[in-house]
């Protein structure tokens, strides 16, 4: 184990001074997808007996806010459904602009740090491309002398060239497969919201009908 992990840091310090600032860019995208993670598992999920409740074609507003008072107060859904509720009594025009307030609410929670992803989704392989020109610069220049080369040298600089590279590109990639991801899952998020809060406002519609 020991002799596998000074192999990973000879071969990464083989990739000269770019490694480090591409380190830092992999650090830095890596605390950005667990932060998002820990968000988005917070601030995303429907609590079942809510959702149960809401298909529920003997649905009765007394037990709905019995369950947003139990609910977890950190679930968008159940601001949503807060601001939805809170304002029963009111026109439906306040109602939907007061729902729309949540979902923005929660849109913008959910996008924050996203712009951290995409920065390192484009500055990894920049920084990795910088690699490449310092790693080839190194070995093309031992040809611009007199006399015999080593080859080791010169295999040092395309090895500084090829890990700067390789490293680049596997940074973006995970940047990439995880702002995809958290985008996909805000748009789901968000377009789910918007089904359920049509279909809590339809009801509130259908009280007023039924009572006028």
């Amino acid at each position: 184990m020991e002799q596998h992990f000074l192999a990973v840091v000879a071969g990464l310090r083989a990739g000269g001074f770019f490694i480090y600032p591409l380190l830092a860019v992999g650090l830095i995208g890596v605390a950005c997808i667990i932060d998002r993670a820990y968000v988005f598992l917070r601030c995303t999920r429907l609590p079942s007996p809510l959702a149960g409740h809401l298909a529920d074609p003997h649905f009765a507003w007394d037990g709905f806010h019995q369950m947003l008072t139990q609910a977890a107060p950190h679930s968008g859904y159940v601001r949503f459904f807060r601001a939805i509720a809170a304002n029963a009594d009111r026109p439906v025009w306040w109602i939907e602009t007061r729902a729309a307030d949540a979902a923005a609410q929660l849109e913008r929670r959910l996008d924050q740090g996203l712009w951290v992803l995409e920065t390192v989704v484009t500055a990894a392989p920049l920084l990795g491309l910088l690699g490449t020109i310092s790693g080839m610069i190194a070995a093309f220049r031992l040809f611009g002398g007199s006399g015999a080369v080593d080859p080791g040298a010169v295999t040092g600089g395309v090895a500084e060239a090829l890990i700067a590279t390789a490293i680049g590109i596997v940074i973006a990639l995970l940047a990439l497969a995880a702002y995809n991801f958290f985008s996909h899952r805000r748009a789901v998020v968000l377009d789910e919201m918007e089904r359920l809060g049509t279909r809590l406002i339809d009801r509130i519609r259908l009280d007023r009908e039924g009572t006028a």
